[in-house]
Protein backbone atom coordinates (compact mmCIF):
# COMPACT_ATOMS: atom_id res chain seq x y z
CA UNK A 1 0.00 0.00 0.00
CA UNK A 2 1.30 3.54 -0.87
CA UNK A 3 2.61 5.64 2.26
CA UNK A 4 0.29 8.64 1.30
CA UNK A 5 -2.91 5.92 1.43
CA UNK A 6 -1.47 4.06 4.62
CA UNK A 7 -1.33 7.53 6.36
CA UNK A 8 -4.87 8.90 5.26
CA UNK A 9 -6.58 5.39 6.44
CA UNK A 10 -4.72 5.59 9.99
CA UNK A 11 -6.00 9.29 10.10
CA UNK A 12 -9.46 8.62 9.06
CA UNK A 13 -9.30 5.92 12.23
CA UNK A 14 -8.17 8.12 14.99
CA UNK A 15 -4.61 5.97 14.90
CA UNK A 16 -1.31 6.14 14.19
CA UNK A 17 1.05 4.85 11.44
CA UNK A 18 4.05 3.06 12.55
CA UNK A 19 6.99 1.67 11.42
CA UNK A 20 7.28 -1.83 13.09
CA UNK A 21 10.29 -3.07 10.81
CA UNK A 22 12.11 -0.43 9.29
CA UNK A 23 14.83 -2.95 7.77
CA UNK A 24 12.16 -5.13 5.89
CA UNK A 25 11.77 -4.57 1.83
CA UNK A 26 9.38 -2.90 1.42
CA UNK A 27 9.32 -1.63 5.39
CA UNK A 28 6.28 -3.12 7.83
CA UNK A 29 4.12 -0.55 9.28
CA UNK A 30 1.21 -1.00 11.33
CA UNK A 31 -1.91 1.39 12.33
CA UNK A 32 -2.13 1.62 16.12
CA UNK A 33 -2.39 4.07 18.69
CA UNK A 34 0.73 4.92 19.60
CA UNK A 35 0.13 7.02 22.88
CA UNK A 36 -1.55 3.52 24.36
CA UNK A 37 1.21 1.44 22.85
CA UNK A 38 4.05 3.43 24.87
CA UNK A 39 2.29 3.23 28.02
CA UNK A 40 1.57 -0.28 28.04
CA UNK A 41 5.30 -0.69 27.36
CA UNK A 42 5.98 1.47 30.39
CA UNK A 43 3.55 -0.51 32.38
CA UNK A 44 5.30 -3.73 31.31
CA UNK A 45 8.91 -2.60 32.09
CA UNK A 46 7.71 -0.98 35.70
CA UNK A 47 6.15 -4.72 36.67
CA UNK A 48 9.38 -6.59 35.47
CA UNK A 49 11.47 -3.87 37.63
CA UNK A 50 9.12 -4.15 40.95
CA UNK A 51 9.38 -8.17 40.82
CA UNK A 52 13.57 -7.83 40.49
CA UNK A 53 15.78 -8.54 43.12
CA UNK A 54 18.74 -6.76 43.64
CA UNK A 55 21.23 -8.62 45.11
CA UNK A 56 23.64 -7.04 47.67
CA UNK A 57 27.14 -7.40 48.34
CA UNK A 58 28.31 -7.56 52.49
CA UNK A 59 31.05 -7.49 54.08
CA UNK A 60 32.67 -8.63 57.48
CA UNK A 61 35.85 -8.54 58.56
CA UNK A 62 38.12 -10.81 60.61
CA UNK A 63 41.85 -10.28 61.71
CA UNK A 64 44.37 -13.20 62.56
CA UNK A 65 43.44 -13.07 66.45
CA UNK A 66 39.39 -12.99 66.29
CA UNK A 67 38.45 -14.79 69.33
CA UNK A 68 36.33 -17.48 69.48
CA UNK A 69 33.45 -15.06 70.65
CA UNK A 70 33.96 -12.23 68.33
CA UNK A 71 33.88 -15.39 65.66
CA UNK A 72 30.83 -16.90 66.47
CA UNK A 73 29.04 -13.46 66.86
CA UNK A 74 30.53 -12.16 63.36
CA UNK A 75 29.52 -15.62 61.80
CA UNK A 76 26.17 -15.09 62.86
CA UNK A 77 25.61 -12.29 61.37
CA UNK A 78 27.04 -13.68 57.83
CA UNK A 79 24.69 -16.25 58.53
CA UNK A 80 21.77 -13.94 58.36
CA UNK A 81 23.29 -12.50 55.55
CA UNK A 82 23.14 -15.67 53.29
CA UNK A 83 19.64 -16.15 54.44
CA UNK A 84 17.98 -13.27 52.81
CA UNK A 85 20.02 -13.66 49.47
CA UNK A 86 23.07 -11.12 50.05
CA UNK A 87 26.60 -11.99 48.62
CA UNK A 88 29.20 -12.15 51.87
CA UNK A 89 32.65 -11.09 51.23
CA UNK A 90 34.77 -11.75 54.12
CA UNK A 91 38.22 -10.62 54.85
CA UNK A 92 40.63 -11.19 56.78
CA UNK A 93 42.92 -8.24 57.68
CA UNK A 94 46.23 -8.35 57.99
CA UNK A 95 48.48 -5.75 60.07
CA UNK A 96 52.09 -5.65 59.92
CA UNK A 97 54.33 -8.58 60.96
CA UNK A 98 50.76 -10.70 60.94
CA UNK A 99 51.25 -11.23 57.32
CA UNK A 100 54.35 -13.51 58.47
CA UNK A 101 51.64 -15.96 59.41
CA UNK A 102 49.11 -16.27 56.83
CA UNK A 103 48.08 -19.29 58.11
CA UNK A 104 45.72 -17.90 60.70
CA UNK A 105 44.05 -16.50 58.06
CA UNK A 106 43.17 -19.41 56.19
CA UNK A 107 42.36 -21.41 59.18
CA UNK A 108 39.04 -18.67 60.04
CA UNK A 109 38.69 -18.98 56.48
CA UNK A 110 38.33 -22.72 56.45
CA UNK A 111 36.26 -22.64 59.93
CA UNK A 112 33.63 -20.45 57.87
CA UNK A 113 33.29 -22.90 54.99
CA UNK A 114 32.43 -25.88 57.29
CA UNK A 115 30.54 -23.31 59.96
CA UNK A 116 28.51 -21.96 56.35
CA UNK A 117 27.56 -25.10 54.75
CA UNK A 118 24.29 -25.33 54.82
CA UNK A 119 23.51 -21.72 54.08
CA UNK A 120 25.98 -20.65 51.49
CA UNK A 121 28.71 -22.06 49.36
CA UNK A 122 32.52 -20.35 48.86
CA UNK A 123 34.43 -19.58 45.80
CA UNK A 124 37.07 -21.90 45.05
CA UNK A 125 39.79 -20.58 47.06
CA UNK A 126 40.48 -17.24 48.84
CA UNK A 127 42.73 -14.71 47.26
CA UNK A 128 44.64 -11.80 48.68
CA UNK A 129 43.85 -8.54 47.86
CA UNK A 130 46.56 -6.13 49.18
CA UNK A 131 46.89 -7.39 52.90
CA UNK A 132 43.92 -8.78 53.47
CA UNK A 133 42.54 -12.46 52.37
CA UNK A 134 39.20 -12.21 51.18
CA UNK A 135 36.86 -14.61 50.53
CA UNK A 136 32.93 -14.52 48.59
CA UNK A 137 30.32 -16.93 49.88
CA UNK A 138 27.07 -17.14 48.13
CA UNK A 139 23.99 -18.43 49.33
CA UNK A 140 22.43 -21.35 48.30
CA UNK A 141 19.75 -22.22 46.11
CA UNK A 142 16.61 -22.64 47.52
CA UNK A 143 15.52 -26.43 47.14
CA UNK A 144 11.82 -26.03 45.74
CA UNK A 145 9.93 -29.07 45.36
CA UNK A 146 8.75 -30.46 42.41
CA UNK A 147 5.86 -29.46 40.59
CA UNK A 148 4.82 -33.19 39.96
CA UNK A 149 3.86 -35.28 42.70
CA UNK A 150 5.60 -38.66 42.65
CA UNK A 151 3.12 -41.43 41.34
CA UNK A 152 2.44 -44.28 43.92
CA UNK A 153 3.13 -47.69 42.97
CA UNK A 154 0.69 -50.42 43.07
CA UNK A 155 2.16 -53.63 44.58
CA UNK A 156 -0.75 -55.41 44.63
CA UNK A 157 -0.61 -56.68 40.78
Amino acid sequence: MATRDAIRMAAERGFDLVEVSPQARPPVCKIMDYGKYKYELSKKAKGAKRKQRFLQLKEMRFRPKTEEHDYAFKMRHVREFLGQGNKVKVLVVFKGRERAHMEFGYKILDKLKVDLSEVGEPAPRPRMEGRSLTLVFVPKAQDKPSSSPEKPTNAET
